[in-house]
């Protein structure tokens, strides 16, 4: 006999059936089980309790009334598979047994003896098949909840095999990569793709499987390889399945995707990190207490305000004892939640006085209620404070009417606005470039002793500011190397430029004086006391310009007078004959007024390199006579001055540097104030020095010079008119043969590049071109000296005008200033000029009129190498005068068609040019070429019988 089992103890059987073994075995199980029997005679009622899911375990027999024990047991397995059937009979057999078997039965029993005897049996067989059917489903639920976890969603799982390999893997996990994951099924799972690229093997998973192959749980933290587009962070959790023998079967592996996890846990390090950095950094300090005040956090920036460290605060007490009792009241803050903004005063750990903003808060936190955030507005206090003392210096400033009282007002009010009792104003003098002390505290004087004049040279501090426009602040002063008073005993000191008005120094005699506050507050005090210098400045300008405008006045009726004086030299020029004439009644009109003392004009003497003088007029008083007028751009007399420079001169106060030039003391004797020297150049040809005397400083403006310097230019025009028409109409005069070699006449130059001999014989014609002029080709091919001609820069075109066997005649036109006209300019004649491969040959004709040594000068000017072969003098009265009457008839157009028609050969007999040659050569038609030709030879022969008494008139009426 068998103890029963708490399995069968705790079931329900169901007997089925009416055999008297059945009702036997029934007795036997209630008598020696716990177990709940019910009986049912037939199929109805047993499927009844079936359904209900009452029974535990269903024993049938084989014969029943309705059906058979089989046909029960098929229609129970349709409905379930999980409910232990047994099947009874005492009539039993292979078949049935096997038929049994295949319909599902859990046991079958076959009734050889006696119930009785086999009670024991059934009892067991009984309870095996409660057992297994206990297992079975066990395992379903077990099934159940691997499918469930298998697959959750919210966990990537893989199965592996007893070797580590990959034989299941779930939805989640196969979503995470691209890869085909059939292909890597039976793979070692530290290769697989989720963890490794190709043929790479991750180690921390190829740990974690070899410790659950050795039956243990493992644990990894894996981040995805970067070839994933979107690589995770992804926690492992690895357990060994194992069989009723402990064996390890497979492995499961389990994977949390903590990505986001992961990024809150960094982002919350940096924001802690933040939050630490920014506590310790900021300025305002957060402390939390209890209701009795005791301390339960310290901000650990607390000394930015208070000077002690955290512990320092913890030791002290209650909050009390740091910001004073009654700070706030409990009960409005009960009300409110927060009190925000209490002003109140609390001492430093240096004794120092602190002004602070206190916001009170109710918390739970850190075992505090109460949460005081402080804020340190010390220097705002002060800056509100020193800024209404501004306001009231700024109205001051208003009243001021002078640099100096604004000066004052600095100095004044540098103690209330910046707590500086040491102070000064330097302001600036124009007129000696220096910074003179305008206005100074006692203070300064004591520390730093009488402050001295400064030259503004930027060598000083002061000056430093001044000049470079800068604020400069020290700490200590001492260790600046431009400090010059190395005695004084200010230490901290500040030099801040007003502008173009002077600096503002503000010091002390401690080290590091100057916060942040302190130094806006010096900088708003020098901006405002800049801009009450500017407006005293803008309305001393406003009185300048008035006084201005008066001056003005009066140097428009000045320069009236002058334009008058100015006309009637012009009209006088116009109507003078000779060089003296235009010389001295230059002189007497600008002498003529009170205006100017004394007048003169000089021609320079290149011998003695000093200014002669040639007319003068006024009060002279022997001031000639007392000087040499020598020529030099600096230390002379202003006449000497611009004789050298070719510029005006300007002297506006003579007595200024008195003891440097002696002239000065010549000019100031006879009441010369202010002296203006004029240049009398026209066309670059300088005609003298023409030096005006004032009996006032400054009597010369720029428009009074401008205006003379346009008069020295048309003197200097008229003086060249007159020579032009001096050496026209003088028959006498002086012939000098020179002998030049310089490459830059272009006669030289073409003669030597083409191997030629050229012959000039005068004559140019002038345009908007250039200047073309006729010269005569011998010992060359002339297709040699055109080809030579078109090489060089200074010939812009050649023309042929007549062609002989080794020569010919050209027309060139140049395209710089021709020598001929310089020396027509001069009043000289550039008669002839010949050049070959060697040497060139100068004829130039000067009239009496004009100084020989002044042609002479001009040359050797132009050429670098010059010799004068010859000199000689002429008488051509008669030919002079029937050769200029018959110039003065033709115009230039006349001169250069019978000019280019007699180089031309129209002339010759017979004719080596038609006249339509002539007239292509110049550009115009026949007829207008005939017209020319007739009207030049009509005024040729009119000038011949004028001048041989035989009138035009008669002479035709003869013919007739």
């Amino acid at each position: 006999m068998i103890a029963s089992s708490p399995v069968i103890d705790s079931s329900t059987v169901l007997l089925v059936g009416t055999d008297d073994w059945l009702t036997r075995f029934a007795t036997t199980l209630e008598a020696r089980t716990n177990a709940t029997v019910h009986t049912a005679e037939g199929k109805t009622e047993a499927l009844d309790i079936v359904e209900k899911g009452t029974a535990d375990c269903l024993i049938s027999e084989y014969a029943l009334k309705e059906m058979t024990g089989l046909d029960l047991l098929r229609e129970i397995r349709e409905e379930t598979t999980a409910l232990p059937v047994l099947l009874g009979t005492t009539a039993g057999n292979e078949a049935i047994a096997s038929e049994a078997i295949g319909a599902g039965v859990s046991d079958y029993i076959a009734l050889v003896e006696p119930v009785e005897e086999m009670a024991d049996e059934l009892i067991e067989r009984t309870e095996c098949a409660l057992r297994s059917a206990q297992r079975s489903a066990t395992q379903r639920e077990r099934a159940r909840q691997f499918d469930a976890i298998f697959n959750d969603l919210r966990t990537a799982t893989w199965v592996l095999d007893q070797d580590g390999a990959l034989t299941r893997v779930n939805e989640t996990a196969r979503e995470m990569i691209d890869a085909d994951v059939e292909s890597v099924v039976g793979e070692p799972f530290e290769t697989l793709p989720w963890w490794s690229q190709t043929d790479t093997t991750n180690t921390d998973i190829q740990q974690i499987v070899e410790d659950a192959l050795g039956n243990k749980f493992g644990n990894a933290v894996v981040t995805q390889p970067l070839h994933i587009e979107d690589p995770r962070v992804i926690d492992l959790s690895v357990r060994p399945v194992e069989n009723e023998r402990g064996e390890v079967v497979s492995i499961v592996v389990e994977g949390v995707d903590i990505t986001e996890r992961v990024d809150l846990e960094r982002s919350l390090r940096q924001s802690e990190e933040l939050h630490r950095v920014t506590l310790n950094n900021m300025t305002d300090t957060v402390l939390i207490t209890n209701e009795d005040g005791g301390y339960t956090y310290v901000c650990p920036n607390v000394h930015f305000i208070f000077g002690y460290t955290a512990d320092e605060i913890h030791e002290q007490g209650t909050i009390d004892d740091l910001l004073g009792e009654d700070l706030f009241d409990r009960a409005e803050l009960a009300k409110d939640g927060v009190l925000k903004n209490i002003e109140t005063t609390a001492t430093d750990k240096a004794g120092r006085e602190h002004t602070l903003l206190v916001n009170v808060r109710e918390v739970s936190i850190q075992d505090g209620s109460l949460l005081f955030s402080c804020r340190d507005i010390t220097k705002r206090k002060q800056r509100e404070e020193a800024l209404a003392t501004l306001h009231e210096t700024a109205r001051d400033f208003l009243y001021a009417e002078t640099h100096q009282e604004i000066a004052q007002h600095i100095v004044d009010d540098s103690p209330s606005v910046l707590n500086l009792n040491a102070s000064a104003v330097y302001l600036f003098d124009a007129d000696t470039n220096n910074l003179r002390p305008a206005a100074h505290s006692a203070t300064m004087k004591k520390l730093n002793g009488p402050l001295p004049t400064v030259h503004a040279d930027g060598e000083t501090l002061p000056s430093y500011s001044f000049v470079e426009d800068e604020a400069l602040f020290f700490d200590d002063v001492h260790e600046t190397d431009r400090l010059e008073n190395r005695a004084t005993d200010l230490r901290s000191v500040a030099y801040i430029p007003l502008g173009d008005h002077g600096v503002f120094i503000a010091g002390s005699d401690h080290v590091g004086v100057f916060d942040d506050v302190t130094r806006e507050l010096a900088d708003l005090l020098a901006a405002t006391a800049e801009a009450a210098l500017d407006r005293i400045t803008r309305e001393s300008r406003l009185r300048e310009q008035d006084r201005t405008l008066q001056q003005q006045n009066e140097q428009l009726t000045a320069l009236n007078r002058i334009n008058e004086t100015i006309r009637e030299i012009d009209q006088a020029v116009v109507q003078a004959e000779t060089r003296d004439e235009i010389d001295h009644t230059v002189c007497e009109l600008l002498t003529a007024d009170d205006r100017f003392r004394f007048a003169w004009i000089g021609t320079v003497d290149p011998t003695t390199d000093t200014i002669e003088p040639r007319a003068w007029a006024g009060s002279e008083q022997g001031y000639l006579d007392s000087l040499s007028f020598a020529v030099d751009i600096e230390n002379t007399e202003p006449a000497g001055q611009t004789a050298a420079t070719g510029d005006v001169t300007m002297v506006s106060n003579v007595a200024a540097g008195l003891r440097d030039e002696l002239w000065r003391k010549d000019a100031l004797a006879r009441d010369y104030l202010s002296v203006l020297s004029i240049p009398l150049v026209y066309n670059d040809l300088t005609h003298g020095v023409l030096t005006v005397y004032a009996p006032t400083q400054d009597a010369f403006g720029d428009t009074t010079k401008a205006v003379l310097a346009e008069l020295g230019e048309t003197i200097a025009s008229a003086l060249s008119a007159i020579e032009r028409k001096n050496a026209l109409l003088t028959t006498s005069m002086t012939r000098v043969e020179f002998t030049i070699d310089d490459p830059v006449f272009v006669l030289s130059r073409l003669a030597k590049d083409a191997g030629c001999t050229l012959s000039y014989q005068g004559g140019v014609q002038q345009s908007r071109e250039g200047s073309y002029v006729f010269v005569t080709v011998k010992n060359a091919p002339l297709e040699d000296v055109v080809e030579a001609a078109s090489q060089l820069v200074a010939i812009g075109d050649v023309q042929t005008i007549s062609t002989e066997d080794e020569g010919g005649v050209l027309r060139l036109r140049l395209t710089q200033p021709f020598l001929a006209l310089e020396l027509a300019d001069h009043g000289a004649v550039f008669r002839e000029a010949t050049a070959d491969p060697i040497t060139t040959t100068l004829l130039i004709d000067i009239p009496d009129s004009i100084d020989v040594r002044t042609i002479t000068q001009l040359v050797r000017e132009t050429f670098s190498t010059v010799e004068l072969r010859s000199k000689q003098t002429l008488d051509q009265t008669a030919a002079h005068n029937l050769y200029s009457k018959f110039l003065d008839k033709l115009t230039e157009r006349q001169l250069e068609v019978i000019q280019t028609a007699y180089y031309s050969g129209y002339f010759e007999s017979p004719r080596e040019s038609t006249g339509e040659d002539v007239a292509a050569t110049l550009g115009i038609s026949p007829p207008a070429f005939y017209t020319h030709a007739r009207t030049v030879q009509r005024k040729l022969f009119a000038t011949i019988f004028e001048e041989n008494n035989l009138p035009i008139a008669a002479s035709v009426k003869t013919v007739e």
